[in-house]
């Protein structure tokens, strides 16, 4: 996934506008208007590092008058251990100061999706299974949420309810049922290329949505027993089905999971649990005022 630059501003224009509001007054009455300062980006824990793109923007949207320049130290995606300088600014004191904490917030929420992520990938250790997000995201977030997993090692399922084709409980209900004729009714209009995903939750959902010929199944909440079965179903078949495992996925019977044969595992965990890594700011004024 690659960043929309557009979407990007959008994002850091809508945090700046909350939280500089009409301007930062303290530095504005302590800080001269000539004061230069340098400031660095530090991890204070080992990270999967994500979001330099928006160190390297911010400035750009140039909120203050004087001019940032911007440094990266490692590269999007680098795993760095605790104490690593991971980009500096260097430029007006005022402007840096005003925009810190909008950076520090996103790097750090960025980051902290990439490390989960990759985390959950090291412990699945299962190359032919994938790891895939959901649409468990902040609201307004979505965009560098998703990116964040795609640089964590994960992949990215549909953005939004436009992109894919799923059919849950509420879609069979609405067809009287029937899960063939849900998948036959949305067949019917998908685009082309589009497949078209069944929620299961039991064996039999499973059974009727193979006849249905249903191109992925979508395995929600079932335990790794069910989930061999349903995989050997699938596999019987002879129908060119995908696999993916949902629900309540963690850390600890993530491989587990893998290792029943599905071919996706999807985790709501990687974006609406990350939380924050710890990076911290290290400052220096080049030109104090007397």
């Amino acid at each position: 996934m690659q960043l929309d630059f557009q979407e990007l501003d959008r994002i850091i224009q809508t945090a700046l506008v909350e939280d500089v509001g009409s301007g930062d007054i303290t530095s504005e009455l302590t800080i001269s208007d000539a004061d230069q300062l340098r400031v660095a980006f530090v991890t204070r824990q080992k990270i999967v590092t994500c979001g330099l793109p928006v160190l390297e923007r911010i400035p750009k949207l140039k909120i203050a008058d004087g001019e940032v320049e911007f440094k990266a130290l490692v590269s999007e995606g680098d795993i760095v251990e605790s104490g690593s300088v991971l980009a500096s600014w260097q430029g007006n004191a005022r402007m840096i100061l005003a925009l810190e904490r909008t950076a520090l917030n996103i790097l750090q929420h960025m980051s902290a999706i990439a490390t989960h992520t990759n985390n959950y990938v090291s412990e699945m250790n299962n190359k032919d299974a994938k790891l895939l997000d959901t649409r468990k995201t902040t609201p307004g977030l979505r965009h560098i949420e998703k990116y964040a997993v795609h640089i964590g090692g994960g992949m990215n399922h549909r953005y939004n309810l436009s992109d894919g084709i799923m059919i849950k409980d509420n879609h069979i209900s609405a067809c009287g049922g029937d899960v063939t004729l849900a998948v036959r009714k949305a067949k019917a209009g998908a685009p082309e290329g589009m497949k078209v995903e069944v929620e299961c939750d039991t064996l039999e959902q499973v059974e009727l949505a193979i006849a249905a010929e249903a191109d992925i199944l979508l395995l929600d909440n079932m335990n790794c027993n069910l989930l061999q079965k349903a995989v050997s179903l699938v596999k019987g078949s002879g129908k060119n089905i995908t696999t993916e495992a949902s629900g309540g996925v963690t850390l600890e019977t993530i491989r587990a999971i893998a290792q029943t044969g599905v071919d996706s595992i999807s985790v709501g965990a990687l974006t609406h649990s990350a939380g924050s890594v710890d990076i911290g700011l290290d400052a220096e004024f080049i030109s104090p005022a007397i």
